[in-house]
């Protein structure tokens, strides 16, 4: 009997927020190993409201992938003022106050805790509509992790844990978040132990939790790897090259990428001549999710020295932007845990990669073997302005068949390759109970 898995996710298309790629490609990898797939997940109005959305990755879901949206209750993504009750308008900070109770009374975890008992009534539902063989949920938020431990409970269904970032580590910092969320660490520690797999997206991540929790031999890394959609990412070396180098940044704009010192490295480089006045430096993406902050001055700024940003693209038609570049800018926060799913989307493009984030972080560990790989000495701009002059003369000396050499080294982080191992293994433990 073909086996069933019941995916909970916060984030799946048309949410556009970081988190949904992974959650898309883990269930169409499971759907295309031959797996009936459920997913529950929020309603389409959170992410309108919210993060925003992408239509195109509603397009990208497998064939015959059943989607359930289920109402969190939450109030904290209710923005049209419209919709507020007279007590929270008129009395925010109690009402506040008191909104983070109703969460914390279901699961220890604000904003999003109260979803906790109507994901598990969904999972009960689904359950007994077609039985579960193995749950997985994906975090942030971390509630989505309490579908699985309520059907391992009642019903003995196995569960994996994915954690995309981590629950009580900051990946910036290094630093134990801790918490004053009463019953947080215990929930978490109870939700490990009786986990079947946990999964990580970089070993730093994984070594860490090891330590504090052990089941090393319970706990994987499953990088993030990349997805194709409709435009290839293996893109061909761009022949105007010669009128100009193009350097491309695409990715979320978050407070903690340096985007003001790349736009003063970027000045500098130029001004001195080793990049040339016809050199563009394109960012694509959102500035946080408000649209608004240091990175969209700077950027705003930035237009005289050849900087521009011309927003998000769709992800269905990504490859088309990488068309249009010369060299890629991996601009990251700092962190020995940083990772970034935009790594392996930038090694398997072959496009020369300048890295413009700490040399620590673990997405040096990536790409340093990558082929016209240069990484900054440090995030000062004279230092970031040296990265940037020799990705130049990297970028502006790549022939077709170095492109193809460095395409065939990124291959290796497809997706689907990283997930294989996991689900052959989450196959043979469901063959073996049934």
């Amino acid at each position: 009997m073909t086996p069933h898995l019941l995916y909970t996710a916060w984030s799946f298309p048309p949410s556009r927020a970081g988190g949904v790629y992974r959650a898309l490609a883990t269930v169409n990898a499971f759907a295309a190993a031959g797996w009936d797939v459920t997913v529950l997940t929020v309603p389409r109005d959170i992410f309108e409201s919210s993060t925003g959305v992408d239509s195109s990755l509603e397009d990208q879901v497998a064939p015959g992938v059943r989607v359930e949206r289920v109402d969190p209750g939450s109030t904290a993504h209710v923005s049209d003022l419209r919709r507020w009750s007279r007590f929270r308008a008129r009395n925010i900070e109690l009402w506040r106050g008191l909104d983070r109770l109703r969460d914390l009374r279901s699961f220890p975890e604000l904003t999003y805790g109260r979803w906790r008992p109507r994901l598990e009534k969904a999972a009960a539902r689904v359950h007994a509509a077609r039985p579960v063989d193995l749950a997985i949920g994906t975090a942030n938020p971390n509630v989505d992790f309490a579908t699985g431990a309520y059907l391992s409970r009642r019903f003995g269904v196995p569960y994996v844990m994915d954690y995309r970032d981590a629950w009580g580590l900051d990946v910036f910092s290094g630093e134990d978040l801790g918490s004053w969320v009463p019953g947080r660490a215990r929930v978490e520690r109870r939700l490990l132990a009786g986990a079947a797999e946990v999964w990580f997206v970089n070993e730093p991540i994984r070594a860490w939790h090891t330590q504090r929790f052990g089941g090393a031999d319970r706990m994987h890394v499953v990088a993030n790897g990349y997805d194709e959609y409709d435009v290839p990412l293996a893109v061909p070396v761009r022949p105007e090259r010669e009128d100009g180098l193009v350097f491309g940044y695409i990715g979320t704009m978050s407070d903690q990428v340096p985007i003001e010192p790349l736009v003063r490295a970027w000045r500098i480089a130029r001004e001195d001549g080793r990049l040339p006045l016809s050199s563009r430096l394109v960012v694509h993406g959102y500035v946080g999710h408000s649209g608004s902050g240091v990175a969209a001055d700077t950027l705003s700024r930035a237009e005289a020295d050849g900087v521009s940003f011309r927003g998000p693209v769709s992800k269905s038609r990504i490859g088309e932007a990488y068309a249009g570049f010369d060299a890629l800018v991996l601009a990251l926060g700092t962190g020995l845990y940083v990772t970034s799913g935009k790594v392996y989307e930038y090694a398997a493009t072959g496009i020369p990669i300048v890295s413009v984030h700490d040399p620590g972080n673990a997405a040096t560990d990536v790409v340093k073997d990558a082929p016209g790989w240069v990484g900054t000495r440090s995030l000062e701009p004279a230092d970031i302005a040296d990265a940037l002059a020799a990705t130049a003369a990297v970028a502006a000396a790549q022939t077709a068949a170095e492109r193809a050499s460095a395409q065939a080294w990124g291959a290796q982080y497809a997706r689907r390759a990283q997930l294989e191992p996991r689900i052959d293994a989450l196959s043979g433990l469901v063959g073996k109970r049934s």
